[in-house]
């Protein structure tokens, strides 16, 4: 705990500490995932208080997406080599806006998971791309389905921070984002032993101590398991439209003793912090020890945060080699849960071989 609150004094060795943790791990390497961002679906019943992605039907900007639009998405980020499809939705909108369910029964489906799944499908069976969907609470039963149609999927535990569900702050109005909630899904894709992205959210009231309680938190889970294939370290960005409009963001001195201590918490697991949330100062994070850049898209915006646009890949590589390191394209899956989820048989399979090199990694990288 007191590694979180290091004074100025301390923190360089902290830092110090934390990439010998990385240079350990995987020496000499940071990946990322060539990617593009399809939101399926804005709307939501989740009102967090940092959240400009979601919407109400009605509000400008609220939108669905279409098959055809997923499947022109997905050709043209297939067309400049990306091998990720990252779908982001809100939380089962179906169930409190009627426009949602009227949208979904013209689509032909009975909800925005059945919508999901089928979209899923769709990339993996049209195109080379890798689906990896971030669609908030799953059933046991829905982990499984969507397992069958992506090699991985994704749920931010955000926080254990039971304090952030009172009234007046970031979760007070998201039903689902109560942390127990979150913990048993991620616990459920475990025993299915399912590749899972998770993370936490750094900024949102939590406090340092917290931090490093969901960091634990997540950290039990993969021991049980084995199946927590990336944690994300991500940083509140203030934006001007957010009930949180007025927060302050976390300094760069918090950001990097976050992941700091997530790196020597987790000493083996893939650590990554979003790059344009921490920009000019990004390349410090991997003095921090983050070992991946995330998802970095050649074509779509981050609609989640549509004010910080990715880098550009050459700039990337840039900074990456000015610490020491090599900028190597994955897939959505980790190389080290890759053998597993090809196991399984079927399409899946079959794409996961021709997209993956002899190392696990993406097979074709393009000039950026």
């Amino acid at each position: 705990m007191r590694l979180i609150r290091c004074s100025d004094a301390h923190l360089p060795a902290l830092l110090a500490a934390a990439r010998a943790a990385k240079e350990r791990f995987k020496p000499g390497i940071i990946t990322y995932s060539r990617k593009v961002f399809l939101p399926l679906t804005n709307l939501c019943r989740d009102y967090c208080g940092y959240c400009t992605f979601r919407r109400d039907p009605g509000q400008p900007g609220a939108h669905t997406m279409t098959p055809e639009e997923v499947l022109e998405v997905a050709r043209a980020g297939e067309e400049l080599g990306c091998t990720e499809a990252l779908f982001s939705l809100g939380d089962k909108p179906e169930l409190i806006f009627p426009e949602m369910r009227k949208t979904l029964r013209r689509l032909g489906y009975k909800s925005t998971l059945h919508y999901l799944e089928a979209m899923c499908e769709l990339v993996l069976r049209e195109t080379s791309l890798l689906p990896h969907p971030n669609p908030g609470l799953l059933s046991p039963e829905w982990i499984a389905r969507l397992a069958a149609v992506s090699p991985s999927m994704g749920l931010m535990l955000e926080t254990t921070s039971t304090a952030l569900l009172a009234k007046g702050t970031a979760h007070d109005n998201a039903p689902d984002k109560t942390p127990a909630k979150r913990l048993r899904t991620i616990e459920d894709a475990g025993k299915q032993n399912v590749p899972f992205t998770t993370g936490i959210l750094v900024g949102i009231g939590e406090s340092p101590e917290d931090r490093v309680d969901t960091l634990a938190a997540i950290r039990e889970l993969h021991e049980r398991y084995g199946h927590i294939q990336e944690v994300i370290v991500q940083n509140f960005r203030v934006k001007p439209d957010i009930p949180m409009a007025h927060w302050p963001e976390p300094s760069r001195g918090e950001m990097l003793r976050a992941v700091a201590v997530a790196r020597l918490l987790l000493p083996r697991m893939n650590i990554q912090a979003p790059p344009n949330l921490s920009a000019p100062y990004y390349e410090e994070l991997v003095d921090a020890g983050i070992n991946d850049w995330g998802g970095i898209s050649p074509l779509t915006p981050d609609y989640i945060n549509p004010e910080k646009p990715w880098p550009h890949l050459e700039q990337l590589r840039l900074h990456t080699e000015a610490k020491g390191c090599s900028l190597r394209q994955r897939l959505p899956v980790y190389p080290e849960f890759l053998p597993a989820v090809a196991g399984r048989g079927g399409m899946l399979s079959e794409k996961l071989r021709s997209a993956a090199d002899g190392h696990g990694l993406a097979r074709i990288e393009r000039a950026a």
